[in-house]
């Protein structure tokens, strides 16, 4: 029987969401559940278990499924294990990958969210054909993946490829996750871009904005964006400094690894030119003169409420028959 189905699984902080997806990266089913219902990770993969084994008896049975790629925090592509993710309740080391085949019976591959992302790209989206690209995810956090010579850089122990924990401004803004101070994600994320909002008008009272009317608690990006389409200038300059810090950060990334493309994804493209003209005009000015103009910065072509699921079941096709 021909095995021309994947299944994908996205585990987030607070819900997985699961589908089966042919090779051209039609979602054929779907479905979502809770992941922090679950104390034990024996439980959240017996609820697991039991829905996704509806969506592959819908395609007409397990012998259509190739296999199972699974993205999730901290997920060590090597090991196949989760390892001590700070926003799952399972604490420690999960052996995810090897539950997963011990229950389905099926080969099952792991991998952090943000390189599922990336193979999504590469296989579906906007990074079709190209054997050298970076992904970032600009949501609630800054996630990550590199390609290089056409495969994913996992490093020596699975975790490479944190550019979002990369130092941007030394002593900097902290991180409250993490504890550091002064990374990319503590600027250029959703949660980065209401905090400049609010530590400027903290520290310029007099200027008028229409983010003054609102409540501290109120302001977010999406108030940040609907200021700044209005013309609010205070609105339009977050974006300016966010876009400058994120353009330098490029660059360097760009002087790294010498990429076809930067494929950015998440809540905070939504506002387009208003971050991506600052983005571009940082990156080329402080790239050499032998980068300039040779990278594209592109938007990802996946939606957003799919590429969770296309980028993890992409490493399904992976796999060695």
């Amino acid at each position: 029987m021909s095995q021309q189905l994947a299944v994908g699984i996205d585990i987030g902080g607070t819900n997985t969401k699961f589908g089966i997806v042919d090779r051209r990266g039609n979602i054929l089913c779907q479905d979502r559940m809770s992941t922090k219902a679950h104390e034990e990770v024996t439980m959240f993969l017996a609820e697991l278990h039991e829905r996704l084994s509806k969506l592959i008896d819908q395609v007409g049975g397990i012998e259509h499924i190739k296999g199972i790629g699974v993205g999730a925090p901290n997920g060590n592509y090597y090991t196949g294990n989760i390892e001590y993710a700070p926003n799952l309740r399972w604490r420690g080391i999960i052996p995810l990958a090897q539950m997963l085949q011990d229950l389905f019976g099926l080969p099952a591959v792991l991998t952090n969210d943000a390189n599922a992302a990336a193979l999504g790209e590469m296989t579906y989206g906007s990074a079709r054909g190209m054997k050298d690209f970076i992904t970032i995810t600009l949501g609630t956090g800054v996630g990550s993946g590199i390609v290089a010579n056409g495969q994913l850089i996992y490093g020596h122990d699975g975790f490479a490829g944190e550019l979002g924990h990369i130092i941007v401004v030394p002593g900097g803004r902290l991180h409250p996750g993490t504890g550091m101070h002064g990374s990319l994600e503590a600027y250029a994320s959703a949660t980065g871009v209401t905090n400049t909002a609010l530590e400027l008008l903290e520290s310029r009272p007099d200027e008028p904005s229409v983010l003054r009317n609102h409540k501290k608690e109120e302001i977010d990006s999406k108030v940040i964006y609907e200021a700044a389409i209005k013309g609010d200038k205070l609105a339009i300059e977050i974006y300016e400094f966010t876009g400058r810090i994120l353009g330098e950060a490029l660059a360097n990334f760009v002087m790294f690894s010498s990429p076809e493309a930067i494929v950015l994804f998440g809540g905070l493209t939504q506002a387009g030119d208003l971050i991506m003209r600052p983005v571009r005009h940082h990156m080329e000015k402080n790239l050499l003169p032998i980068f300039q103009n040779k990278v594209k910065l592109v938007f990802s072509e996946l939606r957003e409420s799919d590429a969770a699921i296309l980028g993890a079941s992409a490493m399904a096709w992976e796999m060695k028959d």
